[in-house]
């Protein structure tokens, strides 16, 4: 199987992340609320444990002895993932206030920009080694569904109807497909550069993990959920670190 195929089927499997969010809309809302925060720790062990375990590695191995460019482009990327998040989802925002309508339009950019970049990420780890994409797209997979579950309750509160939210969250979601053949498609004229998007990979999974998912977590009161949120986090380091082996 190609290159391709494995990545338009993983962006495309990734995708409809939306409807299994919407599965866990059924249920109610004293439960989510407390599952989600699970599912959150445990993406973002996921997400720290591909970067650290998978990506940097495998762009050590693959870059060669030039650690200060290696770490620089992880450096950048961190920047660049902060630099998109500050543009796209708090640029309407003015001296504390937010027009509900004008977030939700931008929540949906900002949505169609980290999917686009999803869809690259995808692409450069399958292009370096299937395994590595496999990897890569399980990490992306788990921080989709809790992600999705929130863009969903955003467009509602931003005054969409259930049908569609649904439909354009699903429009939205699909722009990982074209990230990851846009990626394909552009590794045949810069070559050279597709071993530093590993590197520029794992910092844009170590910014999602640090700065927006763990902070969630640090927010939980309870000492015993915490306790639990702290397993539940290394669980999904374990898991990286399992497949290592595989």
């Amino acid at each position: 199987m190609s290159a391709l195929l494995y990545i338009i089927l993983s962006t495309f499997l990734i995708s409809l992340s939306v409807w299994v969010a919407v599965l866990f809309l059924f249920f109610k809302e004293k439960f989510l609320s407390k599952i989600v925060l699970f599912l959150v720790a445990f993406s973002a062990g996921t997400m720290m444990g591909g970067a650290f375990l998978h990506l940097l590695p495998e762009a050590v191995e693959v870059i060669g002895s030039d650690n200060f460019v290696l770490f620089a482009t992880v450096l950048v990327s961190f920047v660049f993932f902060f630099f998109m998040e500050k543009v796209f989802h708090w640029r309407h925002c003015h001296k504390g206030h937010c027009d509900v309508h004008t977030f939700g339009y931008m929540n949906l950019l900002g949505d169609c920009i980290h999917n686009f970049t999803d869809g690259l990420v995808l692409a450069s780890a399958f292009l370096v080694d299937i395994k590595l994409g496999f990897v890569t797209t399980l990490a992306v997979a788990l921080h989709e569904i809790p992600q999705e579950i929130g863009d969903f309750g955003v467009l509602i509160y931003a005054g969409f109807k259930k049908k569609t939210a649904l439909i354009v969250n699903y429009l939205v979601a699909l722009t990982v497909v074209i990230g990851g053949v846009v990626g394909y498609l552009a590794s045949f004229y810069i070559e050279e550069a597709i071993p530093y998007l590993l590197p520029f990979a794992a910092g844009g999974f170590i910014y999602i993990a640090a700065s927006d998912l763990m902070p969630k977590i640090r927010e939980e009161t309870s000492f015993k959920r915490s306790i639990n949120l702290i397993f539940v986090f290394v669980s999904g380091i374990a898991l990286m670190f399992v497949l290592k082996f595989f």
